[in-house]
Formats: structure tokens, sequence, C-alpha cells
């Protein structure tokens, strides 16, 4: 039987996400897709020094491409450093790249990054094929959600005779 390492990070563990994305989008879609990375990177991440936030995919020359994604530098590489904001391929079939850029061109949809975590030991992200907002859909889906909340609130106390 094996042993875990101290420190290690279990399967399907959330890495990173980008919480501001179901605020920005309405998600329709959902996919997962494989990042190309250095022996450095995926230490830093699996460190938790990965964000996000701030990255989106664009399709190019039929791939998928990774840009804004931060990873930080490792501090036990001292030469084979790696570039911390650079460019990262996503593992992709043909036919699913084909599908979303035809939804993408067509629909007018954007693909956000919305989690990064581990499958099997390798480092996946859980990519959105989502339409943005606008300010007013924004507000609604905050009083749906307080909606909610307090009706939960109102039969949890009801529950226990309050």
């Amino acid at each position: 039987m094996a042993t875990k390492k101290p420190g290690a990070v279990a399967d399907g563990t959330t890495l990173s996400s980008n919480r501001k994305a179901t605020h920005e989008y309405e998600i329709l879609d959902r996919f997962e897709a494989g990042v190309v990375l250095t022996g450095t990177e995926i230490k830093s991440i699996r460190a938790g020094k990965a964000d996000i936030g701030d990255a989106y995919i664009r399709l190019e020359h039929g791939e998928a491409r990774m840009i804004g994604m931060h990873i930080a530098e490792w501090p036990g590489a001292a030469s084979q450093q790696h570039e911390p904001k650079r460019t990262r391929r996503l593992l992709l079939h043909k036919e699913e790249i084909i599908s979303i850029g035809t939804k993408v061109k067509v629909k007018g949809l954007t693909l956000i990054p919305l989690r990064l975590y581990l499958s099997r030991g390798r480092c996946k992200v859980e990519i959105g094929l989502g339409r943005g907002k606008k300010e007013f859909d924004k507000r609604k889906s905050i009083a749906d959600r307080e909606g909610k909340r307090e009706a939960e609130r109102e039969l949890s106390d009801w529950k226990r005779g309050g």
C-alpha cells in the first residue's frame, strides 16, 4: 500500500478557481482540458501558487491556448525557471475544438477557465463556454440567491419551532 507524501494534494482538489466568472458570465457548457506544463510549473501548482482569475482562452491555429494564467516561480529551481505568465497550450480533442470554435464564432460566446484541479495526477482546467451578463442579469442573480437563502433560513427556523 502506497503512502501519501506529506503535503501532497489529493485528486479532484480544486487548486485555483475563478469565482468572478460565474458572476460575470452565464455558463452554458463546460469542458475539461489538460494543461501542458513544465516541471517547475506543476510543482508550483501543487503548492497552490497558481491563479486563473485574469486568464482567458483563445482558439488559434486549431489549438486552444490559455493566456494570462499566473504560476509563481518555484524557489528550488535556479536555472530552469519558468516564465510566470506565459501562454499555455490546452489539450482538447480535435472534435471538441471544432465544436467550441463554431459556437464561439457563430453565437458570440466566450471561453473562460473556471477551475484548475488535479485528476489522476494530471493538471486539468475546467473551461466554461459562456455569454456575458448584463448589469440587470447580475442584479437578478444576486436577488435570486438572496431569496433562496432567506427561504432556507425561514424553513430552518420553522423546523426548529421558532
